[in-house]
């Protein structure tokens, strides 16, 4: 598999077999998957949020992270080491893109992971959006901050006459591909989400 996944539905947790990650990494992937486990609704997405499901990911992934170092002080020291080592090793493949040219949802998804070792700007209506996926505490506020952050993305791209793209972090089955494709956005990112 491509990369680390947790199925809610059958509480199955799914980790690829990557030759160079080291023993921190791989605690990362399973610490992430773990604050899913723990913390993500084994609910349909889809129908928590006016949004697609790429946007509530990126928040969701934030509010678990943040869960999961409260609920786990070490994994503070783990999270700070792994996305260190993934960044050095540009897991996320940016290391010749400009990343502040980037949607807000990938600079969201990049800042909450990695945002100690790159540097990346907001505007000061973009902070607040962050500050939002930042201050989540419940699937609720998950899905309020998604919303907001899928129509500032919505609003960029209308401002630039193009088709609006889901958070290129979010890799998809060729299913939910499909399932995105007759929704009124349509994913063509590349950058690869972790887990």
């Amino acid at each position: 598999v491509a990369t680390a996944s947790f199925d809610v539905d059958r509480r199955v947790l799914t980790l690829p077999n990557w030759d160079r990650a080291s023993s921190t990494v791989y605690d990362l992937l399973v610490g992430h998957e773990v604050g899913h486990a723990l913390f993500t609704p084994n609910e349909d997405w889809r129908a928590a949020a006016n949004c697609p499901k790429d946007y509530i990911n990126v928040v969701e992934d934030a509010r678990i992270e943040k869960l999961m170092k409260r609920k786990y002080p070490g994994m503070h020291k783990t999270f700070f080491k792994g996305y260190n080592q993934m960044s050095d090793d540009d897991f996320f493949k940016i290391a010749d893109e400009d990343v502040n040219e980037f949607n807000l949802a990938d600079r969201t998804n990049l800042y909450f992971k990695i945002g100690n070792f790159v540097d990346i700007e907001f505007s000061e209506e973009e902070m607040s959006i962050v500050h939002m996926v930042g201050d989540c505490e419940t699937f609720e506020d998950v899905a309020k901050a998604a919303e907001e952050l899928y129509k500032y993305c919505k609003k960029e791209v209308n401002n630039e006459t193009q088709d609006i793209e889901a958070p290129k972090s979010q890799e998809q089955s060729s299913e939910e591909q499909e399932e995105q494709d007759s929704e009124e956005s349509k994913p063509q990112g590349n950058i690869q989400d972790v887990p």
